[in-house]
């Protein structure tokens, strides 16, 4: 015999309608009351009738998530897959299901915005996308509640890291071991991420009243160890080769290790190297990667809240910006200047 929404409200010693508002979302509703009631619904395996709430609330309790990964690493990657795990945690807590936005249904090819009004999704989450695609701007200009991963619009939400304070500790760092010679190598030009950590130096680097020579800050691509050891390869074979290479993430640390194996020099000893993200992997080797934390799981998190809040509360204002801290990682791979 199935569980019914009496059944659930008898367990909790609540009322009916209660309980109802819980599993419809209402805003009267203590958090604390929201989570006692779908903790037992739950234990009781009880399941609401999503077709009845959604025909009642005119909602679908269906969020999208937009995520286009241009190297391909999809949900492996370490960095997003954390933050998308939060994302739909936090989002199932609040009673709500995850659909991921794409170009095509089957062999219907449609827009992102078509996409969504097709899922019928009550909100929508971007991360890792090309926020500069006419397609993107469509999206966020539209009726559909939107919050943003790393990038900001007019009269949007968005949730970032701190990425300015995050590329000075790293310049900071490297400058009080002595350091001149500081290369940078970032991500592609096509997010506010990188724009911002490019600033970051540049402005980090003359606070230190060190110059950057030409050809110093080299674009490459989040996530790809083959052009990182390439643009590695051309710094060291410079006239004036750097002592220090930043690196656009953690992952590009492994291309960057290949080309000081390529020119027989010894990391750290010869040439230090940092990342950026602080996923797991680098921080279990040896040597351990200097880096910058980034709390992808609190940015999940507080994309999901945010959401949800613009969704259930469509007249309050939509302009919340979300920075999250960041942190130095010390590692073995930066090590006090040779020269």
């Amino acid at each position: 015999m199935s569980v019914t929404i009496k059944d659930v409200a008898r367990r909790c010693g609540m009322s009916i309608s209660t309980v109802s508002k819980v599993f419809n979302g209402y805003p009267d509703i203590s958090e604390e009351t929201r989570r006692q009631v779908m903790k037992l619904a739950r234990e009781m395996g009880y399941q609401p009738n999503a077709l009845a709430r959604a025909l009642k609330t005119n909602r679908s309790y269906n969020l999208g998530v937009l995520f286009v990964d241009e190297n391909t690493s999809g949900l492996t990657h370490p960095f997003f897959a954390a933050m998308l795990n939060t994302f739909k945690a936090e989002a199932e807590a609040h009673g709500y299901d995850i659909t991921f936005i794409n170009h095509n249904i089957g062999a219907t090819e449609m827009t992102y915005l078509e996409h969504c009004r097709y899922r019928n999704v009550d909100g929508v989450c971007l991360a890792c996308v090309d926020f500069f695609s006419a397609e993107v701007a469509d999206l966020v200009k539209g009726d559909i509640p939107c919050v943003t991963v790393d990038h900001a619009f007019e009269n949007r939400p968005c949730v970032a890291s701190d990425n300015d304070a995050g590329i000075r500790m790293l310049v900071r760092r490297a400058a009080a071991l002595g350091h001149q010679r500081i290369a940078y190598i970032h991500g592609q030009r096509n997010s506010l991420v990188t724009e911002t950590r490019i600033t970051g130096f540049r402005t980090e680097m003359e606070a230190h009243g060190l110059t950057v020579p030409e050809g110093y800050v080299m674009e490459g691509r989040y996530d790809d160890v083959t052009l990182t050891r390439s643009l590695t390869q051309s710094l060291l074979e410079r006239e004036d080769p750097p002592t220090c290479i930043l690196l656009p993430d953690d992952a590009s640390y492994f291309g960057a290790l290949e080309a000081l194996r390529d020119f027989d020099l010894r990391l750290a000893e010869d040439v230090s190297l940092a990342g950026y993200d602080g996923i797991r992997l680098t921080q279990s080797l040896h040597p351990r990667l200097t880096t910058v934390f980034q709390d992808s799981e609190a940015m999940g998190r507080q994309a999901a809240r945010i959401l949800i809040d613009r969704v259930e509360h469509p007249g309050i204002p939509s302009e919340e910006r979300i920075t999250v801290p960041v942190k130095l990682i010390e590692g073995e791979t930066l090590a006090r200047c040779p020269i």
